[in-house]
């Protein structure tokens, strides 16, 4: 397969060029990319790299992993893609026996292969199990929370992770609809959910209301939180993070852990002023797509990068003299 066949079958990466401007500070060095996806930003920063760099592609979704094992079979030992979280960064990273990376990258939210395979159940513009897991091989999807969760429940996560403020009738509907038959299918929610939104609001309510169960069904933030802590120790002063977020959890997340704050994945600012991350943040603002670069690739709208810079903890050197 020719790599603009890969392009289109996968994902076209956005926001590139800032990536590498913000990523790459050492062309020998060991980069780590959390979501590979189709492999585009990864094979952007091999192509910046000397044949003594080196690249680590992780992802869940068993068919990126097993793609990108192809997309990269040029590179030999340079390149190791595997298959898991990179909630557990760490545990990936002593099992290749590496000790520092001098980069971490993660693109976050979905790709437009896993957005336009009705089979995976992402989207409500096309009809397919109710399913949502971006890794196929663990239990508990979309139709087991829809059907399973209580109306509670469901109302919490429609309004933590979709910021829907419909969340308590649309969660009404449901328990009210799945009694009478099951919830299985993308169409069947979104026209549970359509008969009770305005019409000039069904969009935004459906894709709110999808991205909630997605989140809750992947543990999105959890594995946010847990990447940006687990690969903390292996970064050295210099190492860069380069994280580009889709919405606003994902944004405020990373930016508090830039700014040297635990990161919460609740509501409610579970901060500590000394967390003992030690950043120089990068980029002041977010980094947005140019008008240019979204008439091209369109999915880059809502993209946001941010950038840090590990530097030295100044208490490491208080025991010396």
């Amino acid at each position: 397969m020719v790599k603009n066949q890969i392009q289109r079958v996968f994902h076209t990466p956005v926001l590139v060029e800032r990536v590498l401007e913000y990523l790459v500070t050492d062309f020998s060095g060991v980069y780590v990319d959390g979501t590979v996806g189709g492999g585009g930003h990864g094979e952007a920063i091999l192509r910046r790299l000397n044949r003594r760099g080196r690249f680590i592609g992780i992802d869940r979704d068993r068919e990126a992993v097993d793609f990108c094992h192809d997309r990269f079979s040029s590179y030999g030992d340079r390149v190791r893609i595997l298959h898991g979280d990179f909630g557990k960064v760490d545990l990936l990273l002593e099992e290749l026996g590496i000790t520092q990376v001098d980069g971490f990258f993660l693109d976050l939210g979905l790709s437009s292969h896993q957005i336009d395979t009705p089979e995976r159940g992402f989207s409500y513009l096309s009809e397919g199990p109710l399913d949502m897991r971006m890794d196929a091989s663990v239990s508990g999807s979309a139709k087991d929370i829809v059907n399973g969760y209580s109306e509670r429940d469901l109302v919490d996560i429609f309004l933590r992770y979709g910021e829907e403020r419909s969340a308590r009738r649309v969660a009404r509907r449901i328990v009210r609809e799945r009694r009478r038959r099951p919830i299985e299918t993308t169409k069947a929610l979104a026209d549970v959910i359509r008969k009770i939104t305005p019409v000039q609001r069904q969009i935004k309510t459906l894709a709110r209301i999808f991205q909630a169960l997605r989140i809750e069904v992947n543990r999105e933030l959890e594995q946010l939180k847990d990447g940006l802590e687990r690969v903390y120790p292996f970064l050295k002063p210099g190492s860069r993070v380069v994280v580009i977020s889709y919405h606003s959890l994902e944004d405020r997340l990373v930016k508090r852990f830039f700014r040297g704050e635990t990161p919460s994945t609740s509501r409610e600012a579970l901060l500590q002023s000394d967390s003992g991350y030690r950043f120089h943040v990068l980029t002041r603002r977010v980094v947005r797509s140019t008008q240019e670069e979204i008439q091209r690739h369109p999915t880059g709208r809502s993209s946001r990068l941010r950038a840090a810079e590990k530097i030295e903890d100044p208490r490491e050197g208080d025991s010396c003299g």
